[in-house]
């Protein structure tokens, strides 16, 4: 089958657990690289494969990626052998329950380049990305041969049809071929569909709306920097997908809360000083509120002016307004790390810029005005698990 969506052709699903920590290959290399020092961890590890470079080896030995790759590819092998069962032209329904939402859809893999007869590509990215993760990503990528994580990729239009579909497949599939529950609480299923006419039938409702990139921009990016035709991807309308905050942490710029407090305000924003209770993330757009140490800040952003794009994202606002012209801290730079809503700061950090989910409504407007959200903008749950499912890559 050739179309833009198609099955996995030769691939691995893991048989029991997926072997090594139990973190994702695309978390902040600190804590990969902190998860891979755990006593144990490192040797003979999915994380390990997926970043070899930071394994306590390879960091000993001073490997760099390149000169890391090989050895990977090796601890890849046999995990494939010991850990995984070799499966071909599949695809692999797929269902995620936690407390962070569900999902039901289907692993497949996805041209990253395909466009349809005007030219317009079927998948479309939903935020910017940073240039340096994607150059890393695509040398894993094509120095592995092999895809360890699925990018999620959401139908720009209504694809309760896919749902419908994919709920009847698995009523009728019996038990999964993987079934585990994650250290956050999430229960991930996945079964296996062969070729057929149901196969058929789920590959047209996968391919039948252009697809927008949820999680795994940089994934998608890399495969195709890497010329790459495929990718993994779980292909899901929800139903119960959620869009999660991502907040901004300043780390080594040596500002407190009085030297930040007064730098905005000399650019007219309203800031002004709360107590502990108020250092609850916003429940809307248009503030944030900023943790300082033991102190916190309450800003209410400045309103649009006539030439921005509409809607309007805090996203970049806090990067444009609040960091780049009124600190003078490149928003791209060392000083500034995207972080996640839920994850604790850094010991070293000086404040964190904790900044209002983005409403779905205006990520999917956004999209349709041809646009991208700003990196490290939309955190959506519940995500598909690094390694249940592997795929080899053209």
């Amino acid at each position: 089958m050739t179309g833009w969506v198609r099955p996995i052709e030769d691939g691995w699903v893991v048989r029991g657990d997926v072997p090594g920590p139990d973190v994702d290959e695309f978390a902040e290399p600190e804590r990969v690289t902190a998860a891979l020092a755990r006593p144990g961890a490192a040797a003979r590890t999915l994380l390990a494969v997926q970043h070899p470079h930071r394994t306590p080896a390879a960091r000993a030995a001073g490997l760099d990626l390149t000169a890391a790759l090989p050895g990977a590819r090796d601890v890849l092998a046999l995990l494939r052998r010991t850990a995984y069962r070799p499966v071909s032209r599949v695809l692999a329904p797929y269902q995620v329950d936690g407390p962070d939402g569900a999902a039901i859809g289907v692993l497949a893999m996805v041209d990253p380049a395909a466009v349809d007869a005007e030219g317009v590509r079927h998948v479309r990215h939903g935020e910017q990305v940073y240039p340096e993760v994607v150059a890393e990503r695509a040398q894993v990528l094509s120095g592995l041969g092999c895809a360890t994580s699925a990018a999620m990729l959401v139908p720009v239009s209504d694809a309760a049809a896919l749902t419908t579909r994919l709920r009847r497949v698995i009523a009728d599939a019996g038990s999964a071929a993987v079934s585990t529950v994650d250290s956050s609480g999430r229960r991930h299923r996945v079964w296996l569909l062969g070729p057929g006419p149901e196969q058929d039938i789920v590959l047209a409702a996968a391919s039948a709306h252009p697809l927008m990139v949820a999680d795994g921009n940089h994934r998608v990016a890399a495969a195709a920097a890497a010329g790459l035709d495929g990718l993994l991807a779980l292909v899901t309308a929800g139903p119960g997908l959620r869009v999660g905050a991502f907040h901004r942490e300043l780390t080594g710029t040596g500002l407190g809360a009085d030297e930040l407090r007064s730098a905005w305000r000399r650019l007219g924003v309203d800031v002004r000083e709360a107590g502990p209770a108020g250092a609850r993330p916003p429940g809307a757009p248009g503030s944030v509120v900023v943790r300082c140490g033991d102190r916190t800040l309450l800003l209410r952003l400045p309103p649009p002016d006539g030439g921005e794009s509409v809607p309007r994202i805090d996203h970049a606002v806090v990067e444009n307004l609040l960091l780049d012209k009124a600190l003078g801290i490149d928003p791209e730079g060392p000083l500034v790390r995207p972080l996640p809503a839920g994850r604790e700061p850094g010991e070293a950090a000086d404040a964190v810029i904790m900044i209002a989910p983005v409403p779905l409504g205006d990520v999917r407007a956004v999209h349709a005005a041809g646009m991208r959200m700003p990196r490290k903008s939309t955190y959506f749950t519940p995500k598909p698990r690094s390694g249940l499912v592997l795929a080899e890559l053209g």
